[in-house]
């Protein structure tokens, strides 16, 4: 299978790239500088341009690519280049493909739990309601801009990916200097919900609804969601290190800003994978306890 992937050098694309590669798969990556060779694509989203012509052919496209949620301080200009970076390049690719003589057969665009907003201990599924907030208007906004693909009888999924958990980037590889040192905490209460899924698990997971009759939204989350302190506990027994005093609120948010700071870490979603299950994905590693043991020990080897 040829797959067409942007983003694929963020965290889950260069893991995505060599896992469709171990899998006999042939990834090709849209890159925003001039092709160098039949495994690149050229596309530039903020301009409107892609080179329609190579994508002739591929069999489906992951579209992974957006400006960092928690890469700088939500200003009234970031938050709208987190927007823009994400309902105009999906909106490139949604039209491009719609246009085509033979266009791939499926679409798997990047989303996230975002979605559902904050909303405490409900149990949040594919089938519940989008929530309200920034990231949930980001993430509608992001999906809607899919509706040319799936007007074309393109099959199209949305991934929306919970917390991934990888040594390589992304939140852990943050906590991980403050943890080893034995500064880590809760932060705030801790009895907000973190849905998480390993990295081995989310590029798993990709490369599963590639091959299945799967279309709408999927969560890409593992089967056992936890509490910030229960994350912060499974951690520090994992480094064997204590857990220090709970982190106040006003800390992070002084140093993120406050909106960012609350939607990121002092809210959360209780968010279960259903869809994925019931295709069939059988997890490597469902437990946090397995997770954190297997990036950990990657790590240190």
């Amino acid at each position: 299978m040829d797959v067409a992937i942007t983003g694929a050098s963020g965290l889950i694309g260069k893991a995505l790239v060599t896992a469709l590669g171990r899998a006999g798969h042939r990834p090709i990556r849209l890159v925003r500088t001039p092709a160098t060779g039949t495994d690149e694509i050229a596309w530039d989203p903020a301009k409107g341009t892609i080179d329609r012509d190579s994508l002739d052919g591929v069999d489906a496209v992951v579209h992974l690519a957006g400006a960092g949620i928690g890469d700088h301080r939500w200003t009234a200009a970031y938050k709208a280049t987190v927007l823009d970076s994400r309902v105009q390049g999906t909106t490139l690719i949604a039209t491009t493909l719609a246009a085509m003589r033979r266009p791939p057969r499926a679409l798997l665009s990047g989303s996230a739990v975002g979605y559902y907003g904050s909303r405490r201990d409900e149990e949040l599924t594919e089938e519940s309601a989008a929530g309200t907030g920034f990231l949930a208007e980001v993430c509608t906004a992001w999906e809607g801009a899919t509706k040319p693909a799936e007007a074309a009888g393109i099959r199209v999924v949305h991934l929306r990916t919970g917390v991934v958990l990888s040594r390589s980037g992304g939140a852990l590889r943050k906590q991980l200097p403050l943890f080893k040192w034995g500064l880590g905490g809760r932060m705030g209460s801790g009895q907000q919900w973190q849905s998480w899924i390993a990295i081995a698990d989310e590029v798993g997971a990709i490369v599963h609804l590639l091959q299945q009759d799967v279309a709408g939204p999927v969560n890409l989350t593992a089967p056992n969601p936890v509490t910030n302190l229960g994350f912060t506990k499974a951690l520090a027994t994992a480094l064997r290190r204590p857990v220090f005093l709970p982190i106040p609120s006003f800390g992070p948010k002084l140093l993120l800003g406050g909106e960012l700071a609350e939607a990121l870490l002092f809210t959360g979603q209780r968010v279960r994978p259903s869809r994925l299950q019931a295709s069939g994905f059988a997890f490597r590693y469902p437990t946090l306890e397995g997770a954190l043991r297997a990036e950990l020990d990657r790590s240190a080897a």
